[in-house]
């Protein structure tokens, strides 16, 4: 699979767009002043305790309080309490836990009011960034990510990650990072060390040990609030965490950021230097790579299959819902097959939907009644297997007696949206068309299902001028590839009084063909 990273950065924004095999399937917007990412870790001071909920208001310099639940605040609490207030209050002289006695650890069952008190400083790491009205979301088990591991302070434990299934290799890493890793802190071991050399190991756990040092130092006399380290830039952090050996190209339209990213590949990943390019041509680098064209007819409410059938995506104050719809042009023939085929379809786009939007919470997806058993099995598993490389955590429940699918899908950020429609050229903003630069697309697709339905007729497309000149154009044209295509020359015709997104098929009697 090839993997491309297209950025656009302007003096206010970065938008960072990441493909798979040309297929946008995230976009990520980052404000240049934002002040709350998630992973930046903060010295709070807990402003409001409230034991209904069992949960703590932490001001970290957010408008809103932010929330800390206890369930988010580890077993290792009180060392965490314990090592904060020595190192504000200048008893702590090392950021090593070497020497440092861990304390009993807090039940999972246990009220918020009987491990913490208000007003008192405590270390916290923001786990959700804040969403709609509500401020952001904490934990205090903190974690300081690298490329190949992840440092957790206070704990002794080492785990491999499971994507990791080589037996060999999950022993290797075991007895390698207990070998080398400092006294009570613990290692997250990421897939991306796999096949790691003990060097690369050894160098990512100084770098991490480095920051926790900066964290220590920063706490002497401290007062909340106060960003005591904060994440990586966006564009970093998703090098960090993305980029593998099938990436192939990363393309970015700032000298200043080019440097940054060449700067940072060079540090870490020196063999993939060379796939950074900067973009120099005029034309604006998401439309120059298609992002602009695929975010029109990926976002809204409805989208459309290349098949013709559709899917609906509405957003409630509880869920997501998805309904799949078949369309005017599904197959008369073999109902079941066509059916499945749909779902498949729509369950691939689905997959690609929840990861470009970044929807979290709960999904329901409304797919097209199947009757057969195996047929409702080959979709849960395909279900699975398409969500594979979306890195939000996330489970899919076999379908219901209705039909229903249920998929929960973490998040952490709000949801992207983006409003495709434009201002209708016609009624000067009163009213709103679908993207006309999606018109090409929609004819194509209707000219296909005609041919494969009526092989014999003679066709005509009536179009509004402009599009009429569009198809024009050029040498070959798109007329004249669509000729190469289906080895059948359709007849264009002008109509000035179609709207610029209107278009009509007719046979060789002059009947219109209608597909709806």
């Amino acid at each position: 699979m090839d993997k491309e990273l297209i950025i656009n950065s302007t003096p206010t924004e970065v938008e960072i767009a990441l493909s798979e095999d040309s297929r946008l399937v995230e976009l990520h917007r980052e404000k240049t002043n934002a002040k709350f990412t998630v992973g930046d870790i903060f010295l709070g001071r807990i402003k409001k305790l409230m034991p209904g909920l069992n949960a703590a208001f932490v001001e970290i310099g957010h408008p809103k309080d932010a929330f800390l639940h206890y369930t988010d605040l580890g077993p290792k609490l009180p060392s965490l309490l314990k090592f904060t207030n020595m190192a504000i209050n200048g008893q702590s002289k090392s950021h090593t836990l070497e020497n440092f006695d861990l304390s009993k650890e807090i039940i999972k069952t246990g009220k918020i009011d009987q491990v913490l008190n208000r007003r008192h400083p405590i270390l916290v790491q923001v786990l959700k960034e804040p969403i709609s009205t509500k401020g952001p979301r904490l934990s205090c088990e903190i974690t300081i990510p690298g490329r190949f591991l992840v440092l957790t302070p206070f704990s002794d434990v080492v785990s491999v990650s499971k994507k990791i299934t080589t037996a060999e290799e999950r022993k290797r890493l075991q007895v390698l990072i207990e070998s080398i890793k400092p006294k009570n802190f613990g290692i997250i071991v990421r897939t991306a060390a796999e096949g790691k050399k003990v060097q690369h190991l050894h160098e990512e756990i100084r770098d991490l040990e480095e920051k926790w040092k900066k964290i220590h130092s920063q706490l002497r006399n401290a007062k909340p609030p106060l960003k005591l380290l904060s994440e990586l830039d966006k564009t970093s952090s998703m090098l960090r965490d993305v980029l593998t050996d099938d990436f192939n190209n990363i393309v970015v339209n700032d000298k200043d950021m080019y440097g940054s990213i060449k700067s940072y590949l060079n540090s870490n990943f020196p063999e993939k230097e060379k796939i950074v390019h900067l973009h120099r041509a005029k034309k604006p680098v998401f439309d120059y790579f298609g992002i602009t064209r695929q975010i029109k007819s990926s976002f809204g409410k409805t989208y459309t299959l290349p098949s013709g059938a559709y899917l609906v995506i509405e957003h409630t104050e509880a869920m997501h819902v998805v309904d799949v719809n078949s369309g005017p042009k599904m197959a008369r023939k073999n109902q079941e097959e066509a059916v499945l085929n749909v779902n498949l379809e729509s369950a691939r786009e689905i997959s690609r939907q929840l990861r470009l939007r970044d929807i979290g919470g709960l999904i329901i997806v409304d797919f097209i009644d199947m009757r057969k058993t195996d047929h409702k099995k080959l979709l849960v598993r395909k279900m699975r297997e398409f969500m594979k490389n979306d890195r939000a955590q996330h489970t899919v429940l076999p379908l219901s007696r209705f039909g229903l699918m249920q998929i929960t899908r973490q998040r952490v950020r709000p949801e992207v949206k983006i409003d495709t429609n434009e201002i209708c050229p016609t009624c000067k903003g009163s009213g709103k068309i679908s993207a006309s630069i999606l018109i090409t697309d929609d004819i194509e697709r209707d000219l296909t299902y005609i041919i494969q339905n009526r092989p014999k007729s003679k066709l005509r497309l009536h179009v509004h001028p402009f599009v009429y000149s569009y198809l024009k154009q050029g040498f070959p044209s798109r007329q004249m590839r669509w000729f190469q295509s289906f080895g059948r020359w359709v007849k264009l015709y002008e109509n000035n009084d179609f709207h610029i997104n209107q278009y009509k098929f007719y046979d060789g009697q002059e009947d219109e063909i209608r597909l709806n």
